[in-house]
């Protein structure tokens, strides 16, 4: 059995378009005719050079190879250019292409992705989601009000979640660490309260931001949020520093997360080695796949920390991250989309099953999914704009800052 054949997806959400401007899908085909499909979460260049990258990563690493030899594979592209280190790009890449192999072994050995990755730990994994606004009532305002926010915290506790996440503290701009403004922190506090004071002990608050804060800014609106008892405080300070984390984490009492934006077992490494955060969150498709993703939780265990697998992608990422989950003892809570996402569910004819909270591992061989390449080629992306983009205006400290939280721009 080897790798023969290529073909990539990229594909546009509809609007509202929870999961980022578009997704990177890629379909893999062996020699003898099995199927695998993965997804890329990398966005450091345009879809049409992405689309590029991914090509040139398969035919120079992976092309005639056995799916089988992952570890092989991901050595060549993890040392490719006389590099030997992470590269964002090229992992992200080759992320996509790994997670579509596990597909094709476990089609080819007729069992799930995660009887492969050690068997079943977790029958059950627990989830959360964004607060998204109710469908069709999308209003500007719902990004910055308190009120709002608890409103749709409330409304998916009661379908299940035990844990909800929000983002209230912007902007993530490119400028690097920044103090927050004082309204910042203000409103910050206020969505904390408001939804805790709507949902009480029935769920878990999780405090997003996007490494948008110099050290002693994360530690001053970590305080603020402290009363509060998030689960997490979610990488407070850009993830090109690894060492401040834990400097923040000695001045504030809620447990800080990160892992989005790192890839490699040498990045979670270096953060684990330098403490300060106990709860991972590896984005498969963009941390080396889900081989590396396992290593990653291993040395997480020594380290007594917790994995809680990234998602703001599409379906197969989310496919991959379920049956890592599935996989692994320190399992802490994994990314979803609403309940599972009105288009992803579309994207694999609803072959993946949440209910009350929890997703259900798949049993069905491979990542247990019904890619539908039909949707995929009706919903092109054809922009040159990146999945996501940072804020290039400083933060607004007079007039105060607007944001659109876990949404990207309606402007495709």
């Amino acid at each position: 059995m080897r790798l023969t054949d290529l073909e990539i997806f990229t594909v546009a959400p509809p609007a509202p378009g929870w999961g980022g401007r578009y997704w990177t899908f890629v379909k893999l085909t062996t020699d003898d005719g099995i199927v695998g499909y993965g997804e890329c979460y990398a966005s450091t260049v345009g879809p049409k050079a992405m689309k590029a990258v991914i090509e040139d990563v398969f035919a120079r690493h992976m092309a005639g190879q056995s799916p089988e030899n992952i570890e092989w594979m991901f050595r060549r592209a993890y040392s490719a250019g006389f590099t030997q280190r992470p590269d964002p790009t090229v992992m992200g890449a080759f992320s996509g292409l790994e997670i579509a192999c596990w597909d094709i072994l476990g089609k080819a050995r007729n069992r799930p992705v995660w009887a492969l990755l050690g068997g079943m730990v977790n029958e059950r994994i627990r989830s959360y989601t964004y607060l998204y606004p109710a469908p069709g009532k999308l209003d500007p305002d719902f990004w910055v009000s308190p009120e709002m926010a608890a409103e749709a915290a409330l409304r998916f506790v009661d379908l299940g979640f035990t844990a909800v996440k929000f983002d209230p503290a912007g902007p993530y701009t490119i400028r690097g660490g920044h103090e927050p403004a004082m309204s910042d922190i203000s409103r910050s506090a206020a969505f904390c309260k408001a939804i805790r004071e709507a949902v009480g002990d029935r769920a878990d608050l999780l405090f997003g931001t996007h490494g948008q804060f110099t050290t002693p800014g994360a530690i001053r609106l970590g305080q603020a949020i402290d009363p509060y008892l998030p689960l997490w405080y979610e990488e407070p300070i850009p993830p090109d520093n690894l060492a401040e984390f834990a400097v923040v984490a000695a001045s504030v009492r809620t447990p800080l997360a990160t892992g989005e934006r790192l890839t490699t077992k040498a990045e979670f490494g270096a953060l684990l080695r330098m403490g300060g955060v106990k709860i991972l969150q590896p984005a498969l498709g963009r941390v080396g796949g889900i081989w590396e993703a396992k290593k990653i939780a291993a040395m997480a265990e020594v380290f007594n920390a917790e994995m809680a697998p990234h998602l703001y992608a599409g379906p197969v990422e989310w496919a991959a991250n379920i049956h890592f989950a599935a996989s692994i003892p320190n399992l802490l809570i994994a990314e979803t989309i609403e309940t599972g996402g009105s288009f992803h569910q579309k994207l694999i004819r609803n072959s993946i099953t949440w209910e009350e909270g929890y997703i259900i591992p798949p049993t069905a061989p491979g990542l247990g999914i019904e890619f539908d390449e039909d949707v995929a080629r009706a919903h092109p992306y054809t922009g040159d704009r990146l999945h996501l983009e940072m804020q290039e205006a400083p933060c607004d400290y007079r007039h105060g800052n607007r944001f659109e939280g876990g949404a990207p721009s309606s402007e495709m």
